[in-house]
């Protein structure tokens, strides 16, 4: 990719008149006046705020993104919280009807097979570059997101985590990935001397692998059950980063947890929530997902309970244990169909992970139309190593004590999805508005008819049109926004007409803050780096930043953001 401009500086002015007018919606008259007095001294010509401009300004020159870093910490690593929930997203793939377990592990090993095809392109630095589709059409955009969604692994810390990725992989090196099955963890290599295991090998190996972990479970075996390690990473950062120094200790943890770090991703292979099929697998086709329609509603679960599984494997009554959060990548496939994917976000944006899913999706379709025969392996596959752990006693606690944790995290959690069928993103452009903007405002009216004010609200928008760069927030709360609720309310009478012109007035400010944001002079990175400067220069921190409109300003108790997807 030919070099993408650097994200300019912002300037300061702009940024200040911009603030006061963002935080006039969400705070009382007289803290405003009170905040603008700040911002003015802080603006002042000669004042702390050019001072700090200048010396942003000279940082800027050294880096290519002069926000990315700060940013990447005050967003992610610096969050105490455990990943579940808090920041690790999941997404639901089209349910599947599995009539046997190896017909899961069939479509598991198809999937893989399209996850690897998709890790070619990537090595081959071949992906097709994504351009703007609005405001300066064409634009190229930067792409390192997406080649670091299988290099990457974020390291626990005690006050700040550590993201690492590591590109100077030789294509030739072997590669493997982590299954998770029964809350055992194993390595399987699925990349040798070059050369990628065909879908039947992956097979065969996933099934070595799901006997193994069913005969320790059940004591079939020599081997007995591992403790339930994964739930660890779902603890607070803090604590995880020091059950992981202690862990570390030991050579056996230390290698163990260095193979999942270094794994190109985590297949986790769940158990079933609700009831199954086992039907007689002769009715499978070359090893295709035959699709099911005709199903009992016995064997289908509601949308919510889908989203669940994937967000915190509902819980340590079923698969919270069965997962890795601090790997980039982790694909879900559960014995009942449910198939999807959580991901460890501070690596990247939604819009790679969507890309990476349309290919894997449409990958698996193809294979199933090739309806390729099968053939015995001709390679002498090595068994799959299961992960050994040796935990002393405190750490054995530590893991109930992260079960009962992720238990109470599942309890907090409500989640309500909602299928909106009357109308898509098609009505609003018939009437000449941006999809984006309607939904934002439609949000926006729903908080005040439900609570009678407005509230900071993040929404994240993509600066992927500079170097390194990843979002900023447009903050789609304003004063149009807020007369126009209450026109809607009733709050002022007016009629349908002045309603419609509010409206659009609302929808020509979020456009306008939109455009500004995504050309790199949003506020919140500005002021973030302002801040950050002053703290590394090691000067006491400007009162813009103690006074309470802008803590206020940036607890965000809407926070959204929206993903195309065909």
């Amino acid at each position: 990719q030919a070099p993408l401009p650097q994200l300019p500086v912002p300037k300061l002015k702009n940024t200040l008149d911009r603030y006061l007018r963002l935080v006039l919606p969400v705070v009382s008259a007289k803290d405003y006046e009170r905040t603008k007095k700040i911002v003015n001294e802080f603006g002042r010509p000669g004042g702390e705020g050019e001072q700090l401009q200048e010396l942003l300004e000279q940082y800027a020159k050294t880096k290519i993104n002069w926000v990315t870093e700060w940013w990447l910490a005050d967003m992610y690593l610096q969050n105490p919280l455990p990943l579940p929930i808090n920041s690790n997203p999941g997404m639901v793939f089209p349910t599947h009807l599995f009539i046997s377990a190896r017909q899961q592990l069939r479509f598991a090993a198809q999937l893989i097979s399209g996850i690897l095809d998709y890790k070619t392109i990537l090595d081959t630095r071949s992906l097709p570059i994504d351009r703007c589709r609005h405001s300066r059409k064409g634009q190229p955009l930067c792409m390192e997101q997406y080649y670091r969604l299988f290099s990457s692994y974020r390291y626990p810390g005690k006050t700040k985590d550590n993201l690492v990725t590591t590109n100077d992989r030789d294509p030739f090196d072997p590669e493997h990935i982590i299954v998770a099955c029964l809350d055992q963890f194993f390595v399987m290599e699925v990349v040798a001397n070059g050369t990628r295991l065909c879908e039947e090998d992956i097979y065969n190996q996933l099934r070595r692998i799901t006997q193994f972990a069913e005969e320790s479970l059940s004591g079939d075996s020599d081997s007995t059950a591992q403790p339930r390690v994964g739930a660890l990473t779902a603890l607070p950062r803090n604590e995880w980063a020091e059950v992981w120094e202690r862990m570390s200790q030991d050579e056996q943890n230390k290698e163990n947890l260095e193979l999942i770090a270094n794994s190109m991703f985590v297949l986790c292979l769940d158990q079933p929530i609700g009831p199954v099929c086992e039907m007689d697998e002769e009715t499978q086709v070359n090893g295709s997902v035959e699709d099911v329609n005709e199903t009992g509603p016995e064997h289908k679960r509601d949308d919510v309970s889908l989203a669940l599984q994937l967000l915190h494997g509902m819980g340590s009554k079923y698969n919270a244990s069965n997962r890795w959060y601090d790997k980039t990548m982790q694909f879900i496939i559960s014995r009942d169909g449910n198939c999807g994917l959580n991901y460890e976000h501070s690596v990247a944006e939604g819009i790679a992970v969507i890309r990476l899913i349309e290919h894997i999706l449409q990958y698996m379709q193809e294979v199933r139309r090739w309806r390729l025969v099968r053939f015995p392996s001709v390679c002498d596959l090595a068994f799959p190593r299961r992960l050994e752990w040796n935990l002393d006693n405190k750490t054995q606690g530590m893991v109930e004590k992260a079960l009962r944790d992720i238990d109470q995290i599942a309890e907090n959690l409500d989640l309500y999805i909602l299928r909106y069928k009357e109308y898509g993103r098609e009505f609003p452009k018939t009437v000449n508005m941006s999809p984006d903007s309607f939904i934002q405002l439609a949000l926006q009216l729903a908080h005040y008819k439900l609570h009678d004010y407005l509230v900071p609200t993040y929404e994240s928008a993509s600066t992927r049109r500079f170097a390194l760069a990843r979002v900023d927030n447009i903050r789609a709360c304003s004063m149009p926004a807020l007369e126009w609720c209450k026109a809607m309310t009733g709050k002022t009478q007016c009629s349908v007409d002045e309603k419609i012109r509010l409206l659009r007035k609302a929808m020509d400010w979020q456009t306008e803050i939109m455009l500004e944001t995504i050309l790199g002079h949003g506020v919140d990175n500005h002021l973030l780096g302002l801040r950050q400067i002053a703290l590394e220069h090691g000067r006491k921190l400007p009162e813009i930043f103690t006074d309470e409109t802008y803590m206020e300003a940036n607890r965000f108790r809407l926070s959204t953001s929206q993903v195309r997807f065909p």
